[in-house]
This record gives structure tokens, C-alpha cells and sequence, in this order.
């Protein structure tokens, strides 16, 4: 299985489905968590049509690190995650193993007892939840990872948290979905909604108008700017983070892991994925303006490693020049930027290989393969819009959509359904955002 990153520009359309008239519900966005509702929208016996603007998975559902797990997630979302668990090894099998799909248990690795005391803290209250996650001491973390000069003191290790390949899984599943009797369309962008009596009747593309009753907005990163446009606002900010992949190397780690500094775990190929560690990138736009308030406690409070950089490029989704307001018959800013691919950090590449051979001389060099960034949208919303009825938003992953992306995608087809979702979603609520909630961030472990 190759790691050669397949999205570096837009490259064929693999998907070229005939738009129909109507159909019982549009799918916006073909990232793991568009791909996963199609999917399990057209298991439903729905006919269902997913519509990306550029590729398939060619923007964060490819870019991140492939983790699939539940290691320190907030406890609304373990049960979720739990789930997603329990599906991934499934769908795998459907395909063959493609997937890449592998137990491998993740780590986090503490450098000090005040990191420790903060695992313990979380494993306390998620251990109920029916986490396999446990304590190691600093032998036991040092013989996991075969790193006898290593500087941490401990780790959280849940064995049972897994790894899958980005880039290779979500198209996978697309092809999945479509078997199944999903239709997919690549650069078919979607310009609005088309709203009749205060509902949605239809969504219109830049190839026409398709009549449906019910949609799924699943944009990422575009999906603030998407609903804005429907006068709908959520503070949704989306920040750079750079990854990247070594040439093969000897496996003699066979875990996923992350420090302070440094993230790692092993790829099917037999090389490594490796990226900085709790480090992103904020571009300044409007939008981040507009959420100064919302986020101001967050920035001061020194707990996330975000930096600020002093302009988004012209086509982001929060650059200075990017329209809000559009009429449908406009070139809107998806036909414009089909694929958002922001270039690395080049420095904090060269961290990261340098502080891999570090912790692991026995491998050498780490040989750079490929090294790319994606932008992770932040702050995440799974529900029913009750502005816009007819539309189910779920969007702000925040960097691990990937390994929770198919539990996701089922609890869409619930929402848009009307049905019972299997899990308590007042954590995601649209509508926190404006009853004067108080902003209550999730584990910085």
C-alpha cells in the first residue's frame, strides 16, 4: 500500500454520476463524514446524492494522522468514538482490507508527574465509558516503544485504539457508498439552498437544481462560510497543520504515539506519519475577528500551541477577499478553490524528523517521503438547523473526524431522518452558540 499522497492537485474525477432530478437527500461535502452519511443514507434504502466540489476526500479527511481513537476524547464523544470502533473493522473487511485498518493502541507520553496526574484525571472519569485506556510507568512505556533514552516518565495507553490510511480509506469507502447505491459527483459544487415556505425543497449546484427535502451539510473547513451565506453564523475557525511521511524504515514501533512535541505512528506501507504535536496555524480573517470573543479566554489561558499568522491567502475560506453573499447563478468560492491545500511548515517538518531519530536512533535518518498540511476546522456542531429545517449540519471535527467519521455519518442519516441518533448530542447543539452558553473546551491531554 503506497503513501504517496494522491491530492497534491485535482488530478481525474473518479466520480461522474449523473445528477438526477431529485432525490431524498444531498450530501454536501465528500470528506470522511459526507462519504460515511451517503453511505449509510443509501443502506437505508434512501436515494441519496453526495456532491463535492473538487475530490474526494482531497482536503483534511486525506491529510490528517489516521488515528482512529478514543484516547483522550471529550466523554460526549467516547460513546461515539466507541462506536466508530466497532464499524471501521467492518468496513474494512467489506473492502477487501483496503482500508489499512489495524489495532495498534495509542499512547500519550508524559514528560512529567503533572502530565501524568492530568491522564489520570481523564481515565478517571472516562474509564466508566468502557475505555480500554491504563497508566504505564516509565519501564512499561519504555519497553512499549523500545526507546531506553527516551525522556518520558510514564504514558496513557489505550490498546485498543487503531490506525487506518487517509488517503487510501476514504476513497474506499466512496466506492463503498456508490456500490451501495449512492450517486457521487466530484467538482459539482454547491452554491445554496433552495428554500421554499422556510424549508429546504432543493439544493442548487453549478450544474442545476436538484428537489430534495432533506440535506446534510458535511463542508469542513467551508462549511461557516456555506452558512453564512443562509444567514446562519457559527464561530467556526480553521487552522493549518503540517504532517508528513517518511520512507519505509525498520518497524520496530509499532504503536501510535504523541508527546508534547511529536506525533508518530507506523503506516501500512512500513514507514511513519509524523507531525507536529498540539501545534496549528491561525490565519487572520474576518471570521477570527468576529470570534475574538468567543475564543479570547482560550488564547489567553496558554493551553493550545496555536500561532497567528497575519493574513489568509486570497481563496481561503476566511481570506479578506472571499465573498460571503452570492446569488446562485455566481461563481461562488468552492468553484474557486477546489481544493484547499496549504503548503507545510517546512520547520516544524525538519523538527520532527530531527526529534524522531532522537527518540529513536536505531532506525536512522528518518528519510522524508512526502510532507503536506491540511486546514482542520475547529468547534464541532452535529445537528438539526433549526433556521434552515431540512438541514442537519456536522462539521468541525477538529483534526480527528477521521477515526470518528462513519459513527458521524450514521447519526447524520438519524438527525435528516428524524430518528433517534443513539447518543446524547447537547454537546454539539447549533444552538449553544447563541443561548449564552459558556464556551467548555474539551481535554488538552
Amino acid at each position: 500500500m503506497s503513501v504517496v499522497f494522491p491530492f497534491r492537485d485535482e488530478g481525474p474525477v473518479e466520480h461522474d454520476g449523473a445528477l438526477p432530478e431529485a432525490c431524498d437527500l444531498v450530501v454536501i461535502g465528500g470528506g470522511v463524514v459526507g462519504v460515511s452519511t451517503a453511505l449509510y443514507a443509501a443502506r437505508a434504502g434512501l436515494s441519496v446524492v453526495l456532491l463535492e466540489k473538487g475530490r474526494v476526500a482531497a482536503e483534511q479527511s486525506s491529510r490528517n494522522w489516521g488515528w482512529i481513537r478514543v484516547q483522550g476524547r471529550d466523554m460526549a464523544e467516547i460513546p461515539i468514538a466507541l462506536e466508530a470502533q466497532r464499524l471501521w473493522p467492518d468496513l474494512d473487511a467489506e473492502c477487501g482490507g483496503k482500508l489499512g485498518v489495524r489495532t495498534v493502541g495509542v499512547s500519550y507520553l508524559a514528560r512529567s508527574e503533572k502530565d501524568m496526574q492530568g491522564f489520570a484525571g481523564w481515565l478517571d472519569e472516562a474509564k466508566p465509558l468502557g475505555v480500554s485506556s491504563e497508566l504505564l510507568d516509565a519501564a512499561a512505556t519504555k519497553a512499549l516503544l523500545g526507546a531506553e533514552d527516551s525522556p518520558w516518565v510514564g504514558a496513557l495507553h489505550t490498546p485498543t485504539d487503531m490506525k487506518g490510511e487517509p488517503w487510501v480509506a476514504v476513497p474506499e469507502l466512496a466506492r463503498l457508498a456508490v456500490a451501495s447505491g449512492a450517486v457521487i459527483r466530484e467538482r459539482c459544487a454547491v452554491r445554496g439552498l433552495d428554500m421554499q415556505g422556510g424549508e429546504v425543497a432543493g439544493v442548487i449546484t453549478e450544474s442545476g437544481r436538484i428537489r430534495c427535502s432533506r440535506a446534510v451539510l458535511a463542508g469542513g473547513a467551508w462549511s461557516s462560510l456555506f452558512l453564512r451565506r443562509h444567514g446562519v453564523k457559527i464561530p467556526q475557525l480553521s487552522v493549518r497543520s503540517t504532517a508528513m511521511a517518511t520512507e519505509r524504515l525498520p518497524q520496530s514501533v509499532n504503536t501510535a504515539a504523541v508527546d508534547d512535541k511529536l506525533a508518530f505512528r507506523p503506516r501500512a506501507d512500513g514507514g511513519y506519519t509524523l507531525a507536529p504535536a498540539a501545534f496549528s496555524e491561525l490565519f487572520i480573517g474576518p471570521d477570527a475577528f468576529r470570534a475574538l470573543r468567543t475564543y479570547l479566554p482560550l488564547a489567553v489561558s496558554g493551553e493550545f500551541d496555536v500561532r497567528l499568522k497575519t493574513m489568509a491567502p486570497a481563496g481561503y475560506p476566511d481570506a479578506w477577499g472571499t465573498p460571503r453573499r452570492w446569488s446562485d447563478d455566481e461563481e461562488t468560492p468552492f468553484e474557486r478553490m477546489r481544493i484547499l491545500s496549504p503548503q507545510p511548515n517546512a520547520a516544524k517538518v525538519a523538527d520532527c524528523r530531527a526529534r524522531f531519530g532522537q527518540h529513536f536512533p536505531q532506525m536512522g535518518e528518518a528519510p522524508l517521503q512526502a510532507s503536506w498540511a491540511g486546514m482542520i476546522d475547529v468547534v464541532p456542531v452535529v445537528d438539526r438547523c433549526e433556521a434552515l429545517p431540512g438541514l442537519t449540519v456536522v462539521t468541525g471535527m477538529c483534526g480527528h473526524g477521521f477515526g470518528i467519521g462513519p459513527a458521524f455519518g450514521r447519526i447524520a442519516v438519524a438527525l435528516a431522518q428524524g430518528t433517534d441518533p443513539g447518543h446524547d448530542l447537547s454537546r454539539f447543539r447549533l444552538s449553544r452558540f447563541s443561548d449564552g452558553s459558556k464556551l467548555v473546551t474539551g481535554p488538552n491531554l
